[in-house]
């Protein structure tokens, strides 16, 4: 039986063997035949539902590989400072909120950058003090790897001028020797760790405001690298009948004897949430200048960032999680970070082959690769390792990279480097650090502008094709998942997960891509959202 039959469009499959159709059937969530509109106009029988695109685009869904879907849920209902241009106005914010609400409850926000700001000097606990005496309030930074703070906040996580600082973070001191109210990397789990947790019903309401924005945003399938309440959520979408997403989901470090202890093994589920490789953190982030590096940020001859877990704690994880079925996906930023990854991956691939395992049977993963020494350039190719890229990063972050890395940016930001020596790609947003919208993902890796800045972009070289930016949001994501015999393209047999735009993204100026419309974004065989005819 047919359930429904797409006709009279313009149907980009990314499938080599047949590029583009005017329509498709789709039977039990699949797509069971393409062609002419006149041949898929024969399958249908009376209880077929048929679907005229009046000339529409549609291409195969588009997956994001890497964000923090509970932290973009949760973020989307707390205080909005995501890329506020001066610390003034976050503080307005706050006071804003503390007036609203009650008592002395939290009062959370995230996505601040110093160095948008004319100062680009961290804040400090006294700047929230002035606002909130009361209430804690605890804002993360842009890059997820800081936090600012208020003395409540200090207060109630017993942090005081003399506690240590905590493996793999740091609790940022004045001249004095007093806690500022910043907390970078592991430090920042000191007080959002007593932050009370939303129940799991609670996270899925709020998810369900995420999904629908995914949704028009043209996400059929998200990668998450949150923590086991996320996927507790995710299942109690699932039972109520709500999940409108296929997931991904990754492990964190501290919950992977759990893991291995109850057998789990890289694709445990089924196409909707499936488990898929171990996360670990090489090192922190640029914007608060704890990347890894060979070289010290420029204008800060002592400091090389900063180091989460060593080579050889990374190796002993990697390699334990491969031999009990798990491949791993490793955070790594600066270029030391990515070399250290690349030498954990290169040992563990040789204990993989000893025991006749392939690098398609553990596809590792190393997140973000922001920058990379040239001489390791070609490694993830050579050890078959997935380059999980970030575009939007190389616009949002152009000019702190400049500032603090100089002309090693030459190798910065550049998923056209791995794609040119072999490498395999896959693309997502970091969001909430970045906003979840593909589009302006895919405008950023053809363009490298943002706000038509800087002219001709940021080291064209290192554009890509929009056809390479849609396979790195489609195939790239597939791979990934192991599910690239079911998603990334539009096949018989294929899952029917795919999106209707209201033009030819093929055929507009590359600046027009962020004024493309999602009108229908179909999951499973299901509109999840529609908005046309």
């Amino acid at each position: 039986m047919i359930d429904s039959i797409l006709v009279g469009g313009n149907i980009i499959t990314l499938d080599k063997k047949q590029p583009s159709v005017q329509a498709l059937a789709i039977s039990y969530g699949r797509v069971v035949a393409l062609g002419a509109d006149d041949e898929i106009r024969r399958l249908a029988d009376t209880g077929t539902t048929s679907v005229n695109l009046d000339g529409k685009t549609v291409l195969p869904g588009l997956t994001d590989a890497h964000l923090h879907w509970e932290a973009q849920a949760q973020a989307m209902r707390s205080v909005n400072v995501f890329e506020i241009p001066d610390k003034i106005i976050a503080v307005e914010r706050v006071k804003e909120r503390v007036s609203e609400t009650a008592g002395d409850l939290w009062v959370q926000g995230q996505g601040w950058a110093q160095d948008l700001w004319p100062d680009r000097e961290f804040p400090s606990k006294q700047d929230l003090d002035a606002v909130a005496p009361v209430h804690p309030v605890y804002l993360s930074a842009k890059s997820g790897h800081a936090a600012w703070v208020n003395s409540a906040a200090l207060r109630r996580a017993g942090i005081t001028d003399r506690s240590p600082d905590p493996e793999g973070g740091q609790i940022e001191r004045d001249a004095d020797g007093a806690a500022t109210g910043i907390l970078l990397e592991t430090a920042m789990d000191l007080v959002s760790e007593r932050i009370p947790s939303p129940t799991v019903d609670e996270l899925a309401d709020m998810m369900l405001e995420a999904q629908e924005h995914a949704l028009r945003c043209g996400i059929t399938m998200i990668h998450d690298f949150d923590e086991p309440s996320c996927l507790a959520a995710l299942q109690v979408l699932r039972e109520r009948g709500e999940l409108s997403l296929r997931v991904l989901k990754q492990i964190n470090q501290q919950w992977l004897g759990a893991a291995l202890d109850s057998g789990i093994r890289s694709g445990f589920g089924d196409d909707w949430i499936r488990i898929g490789a171990l996360k670990l953190f090489a090192d922190g982030a640029l914007g608060p200048k704890t990347a890894l590096m060979f070289e010290p940020y420029q204008g800060e001859p002592n400091n090389y960032g900063m180091a989460v877990v060593d080579k050889e704690e990374m190796i002993e994880y990697v390699s334990r999680a491969s031999a009990f079925g798990l491949p791993s996906s490793i955070h790594a930023i600066g270029d030391k970070a990515v070399h250290d990854t690349l030498d954990v991956f290169e040992s563990v691939r040789r204990e993989e082959a000893e025991r006749g395992v392939s690098a398609q049977e553990r596809r590792h993963r190393i997140e973000h690769v922001q920058i990379i020494h040239p001489g390791d350039a070609g490694r993830l190719a050579e050890l078959d390792v997935i380059a999980s890229m970030q575009p939007i990063h190389a616009t949002s972050d152009r000019i702190t990279a400049v500032r603090y890395w100089g002309e090693r940016t030459a190798y910065a930001y550049n998923p056209r480097l791995q794609l040119d020596l072999g490498a395999r790609v896959a693309f997502g947003s970091d969001a909430p650090v970045e906003p979840l919208d593909p589009f302006i993902g895919i405008h950023a890796a053809v363009t490298r502008e943002r706000d038509g800045q800087p002219t001709g972009g940021w080291r064209p070289e290192a554009k890509l094709s929009l056809h390479e930016s849609l396979l790195g949001f489609t195939q790239g994501p597939a791979y990934a998942a192991r599910m690239e015999d079911r998603l990334g393209k539009l096949a018989e047999g294929y899952l029917a997960d795919l999106i209707v735009l209201d033009r030819d993204i093929y055929q507009v100026e590359p600046e027009e891509i962020l004024e493309l419309n999602v009108l229908g974004t179909m999951v499973g065989g299901d509109w999840r959202y529609r908005a046309f005819d």
